[in-house]
């Protein structure tokens, strides 16, 4: 039993004016369904708010989202729920955010790449055309090094196309003019998916 606005809050559905991030972070973890309300006169002394019964079942199967991508993603779907996404996603705040996430993520990906390959190479030491220089670096056959080439891939780029990166995920998946308070939760995790698969991470 919780008071009345806040189990309204639980079971609010897309296009509900108390439909917001608390609503759909409870829906991915459970099903939610109201049974009564409780009037504030079966109380001794009566309070000042109404109550309400609600059922919470936790699901199964549950969904499988990665907890912190999930928050981070809500957090900016839901701080205008009633802007177009297209119009949140413009903000240059959240741009800049998601592009220094993106960079990191590319960072950490051709690190791991480095690492992988370096494994996998054996190097043969009687041969001396392997090393290029006496740092042990392998340069293309256009000396440029191959570590230098990929940050350049990373860098290269400004706002404006990375900007046209995040939109065209929204617009690929027809959710620019979409508002947040009117997305059911599987069309959220849809989205986001979306967005992952295109390197864009919110965490």
């Amino acid at each position: 039993m919780f008071q009345r606005e806040f189990a309204m809050r639980l079971v609010a559905q897309p296009g509900d004016k108390l439909y917001c991030r608390l609503t759909v972070n409870t829906q991915l973890h459970a099903r939610i369904s109201h049974l009564l309300k409780v009037g504030r006169n079966n109380f001794r002394p009566p309070p000042k708010v109404d109550s309400s019964v609600v059922r919470i079942e936790p699901r199964k199967p549950r969904f499988e989202v990665n907890q912190k991508e999930w928050d981070g993603f809500l957090r900016i779907c839901f701080n205008r729920k009633n802007k177009t996404l297209g119009a949140i996603f413009r903000q240059k705040n959240v741009i800049s955010m998601l592009e220094k996430n993106y960079k990191t993520v590319q960072a950490l990906k051709l690190s791991q790449e480095g690492l992988l390959k370096e494994a996998d190479t054996k190097v043969d030491f009687s041969n001396f055309a392997d090393f290029v220089d006496d740092q042990g670096m392998e340069m293309d056959d256009d000396g440029v090094d191959d570590d230098d080439e990929d940050e350049m891939d990373v860098e290269d780029g400004g706002p404006s196309e990375f900007k046209d990166k995040v939109l065209g995920v929204l617009k690929g998946g027809d959710y620019e003019e979409k508002r947040s308070s009117k997305l059911t939760l599987l069309e959220f995790i849809y989205l986001l998916s979306l967005f992952n698969k295109s390197g864009i991470h919110f965490t």
